[in-house]
């Protein structure tokens, strides 16, 4: 495709405001300030990227328990996000989600969960409430190599053909399910070649690429949009960090020569700078000025965490249930 200028920079912007926000919270978590360990998308963030950009604000989205970048893609605000991180009653779920189990509606944002492949189904869902509604949206399903193996993945690809509901499922590859190789539990080389099984279309991408991400993903919504159905798109990436930042694993299961070479080689932030300037769709100038921006961005969002009140001790009886009608 021809790259235009404002979608490129946009596709820097929300690729760097992962990456950032992403190394704050490793900065907060070595100051003792986050309440648990957090799995990050470092390395993954052009897949995120190029998926959400296809998709409106109002387009519904799943995650998985890696999912700080799936909002953040969508275009959600980072010091609510961070907030949510710190346990804070600022935060999109006020304190009560944090690091794996966020939701922000605000940009259609339905949730996450550590249960591998537990939101998948709520993706079909809310595809189904979409096409009775009429309300002409998407729903776009982020999940991994490892959920790609879960059941609830093969009921809900099929359930989605068979009704042929406006859902795209999107499979972030990075090779690793915790700490077994994909290709060990996996049967096929590409995970997409599973969506013929269903009757929908399936394709691989480069998930460093952003551009390559949102080509594909962007065919998939249209196709959901006139009412085609589902479709199943496969991104390879990499996480350079462990499964969850913090986790000591005692035999490395990888060799550090490979992580090294997609850092230095494959880094999709990298990359796509490299690409904006070859181009000429930006200067030094303008990509040091964007860099600028996003971290004064996240810098404010760790100051607006940290200054968020943690919730009040009756919190934990509120959003237990929703009355309709009901002020609480």
């Amino acid at each position: 495709m021809n790259l235009e200028r404002d979608l490129a920079l946009e596709m820097l912007r929300r690729m760097l405001r992962i990456r950032l926000f992403e190394e704050a919270t490793i900065e907060l978590f070595h100051a003792g300030e986050l309440p648990a360990m957090v799995h990050l998308s470092i390395g993954q963030e052009a897949a995120i990227a190029g998926a959400c950009l296809a998709t409106t604000a109002d387009d519904y989205m799943t995650g998985n328990h890696r999912s700080h970048g799936h909002p953040i893609a969508k275009g959600a605000r980072l010091d609510r996000l961070m907030a949510e991180l710190l346990g804070k009653a600022g935060g999109v779920c006020k304190g009560k989600g944090g690091s794996m189990h966020l939701a922000d509606f605000s940009v259609g944002s339905l949730g996450e969960s550590g249960i591998v492949g537990s939101a998948i189904p709520v993706a079909v869902g809310a595809g189904l409430a979409a096409d009775v509604l009429g309300n002409g949206l998407v729903a776009l399903c982020f999940f991994g190599d490892g959920a790609a193996n879960e059941g609830v993945l093969h009921e809900s690809m099929n359930l989605a053909a068979v009704w042929k509901l406006p859902v795209v499922f999107f499979c972030e590859n990075n090779g690793w399910a915790v700490s077994v190789r994909a290709g060990e539990l996996t049967s096929v080389e590409d995970i997409s070649v599973r969506a013929t099984g269903y009757g929908m279309p399936g394709v691989t991408v480069d998930g460093q690429d952003p551009v390559a991400t949102y080509e594909a993903v962007s065919a998939a919504v249209a196709r959901a949009r006139r009412g085609e159905g589902p479709s199943l798109v496969e991104a390879k990436t990499y996480r350079f960090h462990e499964h969850a930042y913090g986790l000591r694993v005692k035999n490395s299961y990888r060799d550090q020569s490979e992580v090294d070479v997609w850092r230095q080689e494959r880094d999709p932030i990298d990359l796509f700078r490299r690409r904006l300037l070859d181009e000429g769709l930006a200067d030094e100038a303008a990509v040091e000025a964007l860099d600028a921006e996003v971290r004064a961005e996240v810098a404010a969002a760790v100051e607006f965490a940290r200054d968020s009140p943690y919730p009040e001790p009756e919190e934990a009886y509120r959003d237990l249930y929703h009355v309709e009608g009901a002020s609480t």
